[in-house]
């Protein structure tokens, strides 16, 4: 009897130990039972996202429209990036967004509204206007103090003392147009206005209003001036104007009437019916026969200021400031190497300079010569003067 309740002993914890083992194993189960519904139930939401996201694919794209004109009875009418002009019914919920100039989407079948974009600036605009201000001040422009002197009285009084102007009782003027050769230092006054001043800096090449489709080059001109009315004061610098400012003919191709219309809304927002505000206009090209008449008016550009070739005076300057850090040799004289830089402007000194310290390198000297500039000039003056037998050979043909 002993030993067969000692077996039988043995047998229950050999079954409790079973039961227990099956316990644990029936839990572990059950948790990873629970673990793979719930990830179950994850898959089954990210494939019906996935499955969302393909059909949103598959759908065909939406045409961008601006709205042009409100009517009652929840009707618009709004011009599609397209080229016509459409006649449409939106919905009460549309109805608080709809304005002039909102943006919508429209089915490409039904040109029913499918959402209101919202009316957010063009991000080309918005990467327009200059953050950092750049190194250039006025001391770093040599042979152009006639022109510093007037763009400070055109451009940075009016925004620094505006109080003098309403003390004798005139308008201050907003705008100011540089014309000359390429590399006589237009740009680089722009540069050194946007240091000097605090005004928010706005910059862009007329090129960029030049859009393919009908009423986009205008829009982004009005967004422009928008930018700029809400950041004043500020300033426009609008490079290589005549792209979109030339002359007005009635024989044109459809290209160049979208430019012309560009170019109206210019005109418009610089000196139209509504005021710009305290907005300061600079405008730089190298052909001003070519600009429309109607944008040199006063009102829109009060100075148009002539930047030039610089004179044997000027040239010296520009050398000077050009050759301030440079390690020279005691026999380098900067006014004999400004009278031998014939018809030289101010980008074509600062070659010189860079070309003549790379001939002191490639000799591996420290010091530059007379012999360097020599040769630097012949160089840099030649190719010059075949670049404009170029440019004449192919003006005449």
């Amino acid at each position: 009897m002993p030993q067969q309740d000692s077996e039988l002993s043995d047998m229950q914890k050999k079954f409790d130990v079973m039961e227990r083992n099956l316990t644990w194993e029936i839990r572990k189960l059950e948790k990873d039972k629970v673990l793979l519904e719930n990830e179950n139930l994850r898959l089954d939401r990210e494939v019906k996202s996935l499955k969302n996201e393909i059909s949103r694919y598959r759908a065909p794209p939406l045409v961008i429209a601006t709205v042009t004109e409100i009517l009652g009875n929840n009707e618009a009418v709004v011009k599609s990036s397209t080229g016509p002009s459409f006649l449409i019914r939106y919905s009460d919920k549309d109805a608080k967004k709809m304005e002039i100039d909102a943006r919508v989407a429209l089915n490409q079948q039904t040109f029913a509204i499918v959402d209101v974009i919202s009316s957010e600036k063009d991000p080309n605009v918005a990467g327009m206007e200059v953050d950092e201000k750049p190194d250039i001040s006025y001391d770093s422009i040599g042979g152009l103090s006639e022109q510093v002197k007037e763009t400070i009285e055109t451009v940075e009084l009016p925004l620094k003392n505006p109080e003098i102007f309403k003390d004798v009782g005139i308008t201050p003027p907003k705008g100011v147009l540089f014309y000359g050769p390429p590399g006589t230092g237009k740009t680089l006054l722009a540069k050194a206005v946007a240091k000097e001043t605090n005004a928010t800096f706005i910059k862009i090449v007329a090129s960029e209003f030049v859009k393919k489709y009908i009423g986009e080059g205008s829009r982004l001109v009005r967004e422009v001036f928008q930018l700029a009315k809400e950041k004043a004061p500020s300033i426009i610098f609008i490079d290589e104007i005549d792209a979109i400012a030339g002359k007005r003919l009635q024989s044109s191709t459809s290209g160049d009437r979208e430019v012309q219309r560009t170019l109206m809304q210019l005109l418009a927002e610089m000196d139209g019916f509504e005021s710009r505000g305290n907005i300061g206009i600079i405008a730089a090209t190298n052909r001003p026969d070519i600009l429309d008449p109607a944008l040199l008016r006063p009102g829109r550009f009060d100075r148009i200021i002539e930047v030039p070739v610089p004179d044997d005076e000027g040239k010296v300057e520009i050398l000077k400031i050009h050759t301030k850090n440079m390690s020279l040799e005691a026999n380098v004289n900067l006014k004999e190497i400004a009278l031998k830089a014939k018809g030289a402007s101010g980008a074509d000194l600062k070659a010189i300079c860079t070309e003549a310290g790379m001939f002191a390198i490639r000799e591996e000297r420290s010091k530059i010569s007379v012999d360097d500039f020599n040769e630097a000039v012949e160089k840099i003056m030649n190719k010059t003067s075949k670049q404009q037998e170029k440019q004449e050979t192919v003006m005449f043909v």
